[in-house]
């Protein structure tokens, strides 16, 4: 994920009120009854190690605006409030522990400073950083940290373990650019990371932003009423995210590398939870990383913020192959998010109910599949043995079983449940006009709800709330009462994605849409290739405004040496590389310079006069490609009309 807020916006949303009602409390006491209490390994694991807090109580950027608060985490102590998960209130205060934390003897992690960890290896001359964090600010305080604490090195070589920017956005923090060219640093990561990294998000990045926002509680105060716990980590740290390309890549499992003296043996597990991704063992150290394979809660099969579906079963496999390989020869395990768990017995039973959580998500959501079931009635239906549920790190804190269930429903057979009535359903908001008048109107709809979350049906009330605000778009007291039922499922949901949608479901209705500036990830857009570059451009074409005459236009890029034809005819646009048929227009430019055009940084005027940009053919043909794109609605709603 690449999305990232400054906290400031965090402190400057208004507080929610709305107290728990009877029957949150009666089904939050119900689930805390069932859960193993008396297991306090994890807050052990959690706090073993630690060398020192944080060197500053925020962090900020260069202008003092606070980028994360370390002193906000105080509040998550105690018992669980009224209006928290108890899961989810155990994982808050767990993640609520920030620092310097000794892993094994020349191991070490910061945790805590982001979403993510950040782990130094002790080399012979330097540093070996894995996964900085986030942004460019967050790298920087925990790098500080690390040499303030363990004595200044230099950083020789980064890992990324997968292509998500919550682990390699900091990386200018670490290292730059000029020490990676000139070969003082290595940059190490599996096959495939620089594609997946820039391209996941390109397609669908606006979309994903906005859902991103809901599902990280960017847009929410922190406490028992707002965001307490992103679920993988406190908070994401807001500042700048950064790239730099990998100068070697690791393509197969049982490579191996030395690095600055420390010996690696890697194992790649593409399309788990990211499309690059790899684990790695240390024998020097006896350690073993898990990267984000292995986690303190259980992940997304489908992440909210949207995704491609992953694959659950193949997840397993590399988890069983990791535990055969390393297991019984490993001290420790860290990976990239919570903390690390010792003892080679404990590796091995934390990878195997790990695994076999994942293939039972696999194999009985299948099985359901094959009974009749669709998506949602899988998700009612399935529940994990009880020897897995109640293994913590196996807790639906940040993955939920129920939208896991329906990924796989999902990737193997799509969103059609197989009944004709969903052929061609009504757009959702016709669909909520014509349910709220047969239902007798609005304030008939109004009263059914209300009367279903006096019983605590909470659900049922959301479902004819949703369709009434949708149906009555300025009804406010069908949005009060919808955002007053968010807020009693917000405070029953144990994942915390779920939390935070339901909270800026409830923020959107009450206050209207708040404006989110976009993350500083200006590195991330200059590595655009120039075909995911053509790629973004036909996804924002008009069509009514390309419905015209058809006609081509070549990008040649002499710094990548490429040529690529885009046809535009019939309202869609087409590229093809490395052919030479004749355009009615070329376009010259380096690859950097088309980035700028595209994005709206530069002007072809000033890029012509500049002698950047060079245009043969028909000079209309330009003119008229500028006037067939829109660009993406930023903060659209995600709740009302």
């Amino acid at each position: 994920m690449i999305r990232t807020l400054a906290l400031s916006l965090l402190l400057a949303a208004p507080a929610l009120a709305a107290p728990a009602s009877p029957a949150v409390r009666a089904d939050n006491a119900a689930l805390a009854a069932s859960l193993d209490w008396q297991d306090r390994q994890d807050f052990d694991f959690a706090a073993k190690g630690l060398v020192a807090a944080p060197l500053a109580p925020q962090i900020r950027d260069k202008a003092g605006a606070v980028l994360r608060d370390f002193t906000a985490d105080a509040q998550f102590a105690g018992d669980a409030p009224a209006t928290v998960n108890p899961s989810l209130w155990r994982n808050a205060r767990l993640l609520a522990k920030s620092g310097l934390f000794e892993v094994a003897d020349g191991i070490w992690q910061v945790r805590g400073h982001d979403l993510s960890n950040m782990t130094v290896i002790r080399g012979k001359t330097g540093w070996i950083v894995v996964d900085p964090l986030t942004t460019v600010e967050a790298a920087q305080a925990a790098l500080a940290l690390v040499n303030a604490k363990l004595g200044a090195r230099p950083v020789v070589a980064v890992l990324y373990t997968h292509s998500h920017a919550d682990h390699f956005g900091g990386v200018a923090g670490v290292t730059t650019a000029a020490d990676v060219a000139a070969g003082k640093v290595a940059i190490i990561a599996p096959e495939g990371f620089m594609e997946h990294a820039i391209s996941e998000n390109v397609i669908a990045g606006p979309a994903m932003l906005r859902r991103a926002l809901y599902m990280f509680g960017a847009l929410l105060p922190q406490g028992a009423q707002g965001h307490v716990s992103a679920g993988l980590g406190s908070v994401r740290t807001g500042g700048t995210i950064s790239i730099l390309a990998p100068t070697d890549s690791i393509k197969a499992t049982g490579e191996t590398r030395t690095i600055d003296g420390v010996r690696f043996d890697f194992q790649l597990t593409p399309n788990t939870e990211a499309p690059a991704e790899m684990n790695f063992y240390l024998p020097d150290f006896k350690a073993l990383c898990m990267a984000e394979n292995a986690n303190g809660a259980m992940h997304n099969l489908l992440t909210p913020r949207g995704a491609l579906v992953r694959d659950a079963r193949g997840w397993a496999g590399y988890l069983l192959e990791a535990r055969r390989r390393f297991a019984a020869q490993s001290d420790v395990v860290f990976t990239s998010h919570f903390w690390p768990r010792w003892g080679s017995a404990e590796v091995s039973r934390y990878l195997l109910l790990h695994a076999q959580a994942y293939a039972f998500v696999h194999n009985e959501s299948v099985r359901l599949m094959n009974s009749g079931l669709d998506a949602v009635e899988i998700g009612e239906a399935i529940r994990l043995p009880a020897p897995l549920a109640r293994a913590w790190f196996n807790r639906p804190n940040y993955g939920s079983l129920k939208f896991n269930a329906r990924a796989v429903y999902q990737r193997y057979l799509g969103a059609f449940n197989g009944d004709p009535v969903n052929l061609d359903p009504l757009p959702r908001n016709e669909a909520a006009t014509r349910y709220v008048a047969a239902m007798g109107g609005a304030a008939k709809v109004l009263a059914l709800a209300k009367a279903a979350s006096a019983k605590g049906d909470d659900r049922w009330a959301a479902t004819l709330l949703g369709h009434l605000v949708r149906a009555v778009p300025g009804d406010a007291a069908a949005k009060a009462a919808l955002a007053g039922v968010y807020e009693q499922l917000a405070y029953r949901a144990e994942a915390a994605p779920w939390r935070d949608f339901y909270l800026t479901g409830a923020s959107e209705l009450r206050n209207g849409i708040k404006p989110a500036a976009a993350p500083n990830s200006n590195a991330i857009a200059a590595n655009l290739s120039v075909a995911q570059l053509l790629d973004t451009m036909s996804v924002r074409l008009l069509p009514d405004q390309a419905a015209g005459p058809a006609f081509t236009i070549a990008f040649v890029i002499p710094d990548a040496g490429e040529r690529h034809l885009a046809t535009i005819g019939n309202g869609v646009m087409l590229h093809e590389q490395g052919v030479d048929d004749k355009a009615d227009a070329t376009l010259t430019a380096p690859r950097l310079a088309l980035i700028a055009l595209i994005g709206g940084q530069a002007k072809a005027i000033e890029l012509i006069q500049a002698g950047t940009l060079k245009v043969d053919g028909d000079i209309a043909v330009l003119q008229r490609l500028t006037t067939l794109f829109g660009r993406p609605r930023d903060n659209f709603p995600l709740v009302t009309p």
